[in-house]
């Protein structure tokens, strides 16, 4: 026969995504194929061990020390023990006034897997919301959104953040808001830079014509097609929020009680005494940043690895 077999391809033709013409029982077998590959990933594995464990620890504290976090380690006769070494009874050795800093690491993972996820969150939703509008319509609405975008790129996160808490206050919703709203432009700019990829492909092009609104459009067309990047998107503003959090802490803006456990505030209160040989209260919180980070950094390099391929 002489016909050509493109012109049975509504794909090849470039009238419908790829995607819309595999059936849909194709789809799911993909992404379940995708969740395979990704929880077989070494990597993954190990970074989602770490990352469950941390949590585990904000949720459940009291499983994994017999102390609480403002408990001293006392001797036999009531007194207390403070700038003593890792010992059997103080495994991460205590602190400058005699309480337990092992406990306070486990009990100071509340603070950071709380505000973190959650900012990271608001942030890509805020960013998705954003980069649509702005890769979807383009023209004026893309060029001033942009330009505000860029303004708030331009300020160092550090300052920015700094200069909102000290005026509204440090409490748990300001940080969460301030670190989200940080983050906001650098995935509004990812999920723009998607969206006007996608807006040139011909199934856009094909429910414009069938009269379909613009809202529709950007949510059940392009939308679906750019959650991968999202997820990335999440992992990655995790890791970064995690530290945020942390300098915040440091320079004395965290929330919740002074004497609550706090990593970046443990840190900030014992760094000082490094040089006197006691690096047991600053190191181990810092250990703690590390091993969250460097768990999320493995997840968000897994996710990335397996969904863009």
């Amino acid at each position: 026969m002489s016909i050509d077999d493109t012109n049975l391809d509504p794909a090849a033709n470039g009238a419908l995504p790829l995607e819309s013409v595999i059936p849909a029982t194709d789809r799911n077998s993909i992404k379940n194929e995708q969740r395979r590959e990704l929880f077989t990933t070494p990597s993954f594995l190990i970074g989602l061990v770490i990352a469950l464990f941390w949590l585990a620890c904000a949720i459940v504290p009291g499983v994994f020390t017999k102390w609480k976090e403002n408990d001293f380690v006392r001797t036999s006769d009531g007194a207390s023990i403070p700038r003593q070494g890792p010992q059997a009874e103080a495994w991460f050795g205590t602190d400058s006034i005699g309480r337990d800093v092992f406990s306070r690491v486990i009990y100071g993972a509340d603070n950071v897997l709380i505000n973190s996820p959650l900012a990271a969150l608001l942030a890509v939703l805020a960013g998705a919301v954003l980069g649509l509008i702005m890769g979807y319509y383009r023209g004026w609405v893309d060029e001033i959104l942009s330009r505000v975008l860029e303004a708030v790129l331009s300020l160092p996160v550090i300052l920015l953040a700094l200069m909102v808490v000290a005026v509204f206050g440090d409490s748990r919703l300001v940080l969460i808001l301030t670190i989200a709203g940080l983050f906001t432009p650098v995935v509004a700019r990812t999920v723009r830079a998607a969206v006007l990829a996608e807006a040139q492909l011909d199934y856009v092009t094909s429910a414009k014509l069938r009269g379909e609104p613009s809202l529709f459009i950007m949510l059940r067309e392009i939308f679906p097609n750019i959650s991968n990047i999202l997820v990335v998107e999440f992992t990655v503003r995790v890791g970064y929020a995690i530290f945020t959090v942390a300098t915040l802490a440091f320079l004395g803006f965290s929330a919740g009680d002074a004497t609550v456990a706090d990593w970046g505030k443990d840190i900030s209160e014992s760094y000082n005494l490094i040089q006197a040989g006691q690096w047991w209260p600053s190191v181990f919180p810092a250990l703690a940043i590390a091993s969250l980070v460097i768990a999320i950094n493995l997840i968000a390099d897994s996710v990335d690895k397996v969904y863009s391929s």
